[in-house]
């Protein structure tokens, strides 16, 4: 067994890897543990708005805001709702002063990776149990069998959080609806009619408790989002490693909608991922245990409404600000970011609760199209 004396962080996720630089910039060191093998033993999702408000400002606090700006991809805040037969029923274009520049998460979370000392973030460290001792402080077991004793321990290791039992007994719990993701590579030569039909940003076709939504990433790549509100059962029956037969099935969904959107599934080049969207209660919280906190979806996971990366980045640049303004209090300088965080996550999970309406309720896509139309 070590111990360590400094910051110890479970998660190399966006809010991790803040955490660790905003320390770092600050002076304090830390240790990141990450269930992962290596930086790219996955892809790392699709593409982020990142906001002002939050996301901005962690990334100035990180000292890192003009290399993100490098990162984003130009014209990308581009944004159009379709009809089910493909017309075109709201669209915006991005003329360069939106407020939300669109990058890449493999991209974003490389450039936090390089920012860190060597040896920094330790890979294939899969958390097992995790368990507070007499002092105050707490211990971290691996797969592997080692474990680590952290004087002040952070958990940001997402919706199914190893640490989150330290502090709170509350789970996640299935929200009913689910994500497929699939590709479309070099769309422009190989997909024309998919690359007409998504634009230059984001395209939605909504119709109540489905959807088709896709984005346009670096060098032509069409990442596509196939939104159903069925039960876990139902995706539990349909065999994903048979990329064919499971893209049709899931297409069937969206029979008599125009085959340009459906062809976003049905050509898809990968094999199709399925993302449960679970959330924790709107206003998540716990009592204050001594060194331990959580950061981003381990904290306040909710539906997804474009806050999730930049929450969890602005959680750990504000716990790595009040850390290094209370140098020898630790629990001050916990009891400060909870007491912030926690109304600012319930909000967002509102906000997020609102915009599964808009886009999935009874309404849709006209009040997405209000709520669009009125931004602009």
């Amino acid at each position: 067994m070590t111990t360590d004396t400094h910051v110890t962080i479970i998660g190399a996720g966006l809010g991790g890897l803040t955490l660790a630089r905003v320390l770092h910039v600050h002076g304090i060191p830390a240790t990141v543990y990450e269930a992962e093998p290596s930086p790219t033993a996955r892809t790392q999702g699709g593409m982020l708005d990142i906001h002002e408000h939050d996301g901005q400002r962690a990334l100035k606090a990180a000292g890192l805001f003009d290399e993100f700006r490098d990162l984003v991809l130009e014209g990308r805040e581009a944004t159009r709702i379709l009809d089910r037969d493909g017309t075109v029923l709201f669209e915006q274009d991005d003329d360069g002063t939106g407020s939300r520049p669109e990058v890449q998460r493999g991209e974003l979370r490389q450039l936090l990776l390089d920012s860190l000392p060597a040896g920094t973030v330790r890979w294939g460290h899969k958390v097992s149990g995790t368990r507070t001792l007499g002092d105050g402080s707490h211990e971290v077991t691996f797969a592997d069998g080692t474990s680590v004793t952290a004087s002040l321990l952070v958990g940001a290791d997402g919706a199914w959080s190893r640490v989150r039992p330290l502090l709170s007994d509350a789970t996640p719990e299935y929200t009913g609806m689910s994500y497929v993701e699939t590709y479309l590579f070099d769309s422009d030569t190989r997909h024309p009619a998919q690359a007409k039909t998504v634009g230059g940003g984001a395209m939605y076709a909504l119709t109540p408790g489905k959807g088709l939504g896709a984005h346009r990433e670096r060098g032509g790549t069409l990442h596509t989002y196939v939104m159903l509100n069925e039960p876990r059962d139902w995706f539990a029956d349909i065999d994903l490693t048979d990329s064919a037969a499971a893209t049709a099935r899931i297409a069937q969904e969206f029979d008599g909608w125009a085959p340009e959107l459906t062809a976003l599934i049905t050509e898809g080049e990968t094999t199709p991922v399925l993302r449960t969207l679970n959330t924790l209660p709107v206003g998540h919280r716990w009592d204050r245990v001594p060194g331990v906190t959580l950061i981003g979806d381990a904290a306040h996971l909710s539906i997804p409404n474009g806050e999730g990366a930049n929450l969890a980045m602005y959680d750990g640049a504000e716990l790595a600000r009040f850390l290094a303004t209370h140098p020898d209090d630790t629990e001050t300088a916990l009891t400060a970011y909870e007491q912030a965080m926690f109304p600012r996550s319930a909000e967002a999970a509102a906000d997020g609760a609102r915009m599964h309406e808009l886009l999935y309720g009874e309404d849709t896509p006209h009040g997405l199209i209000n709520l669009f139309g009125g931004h602009a």
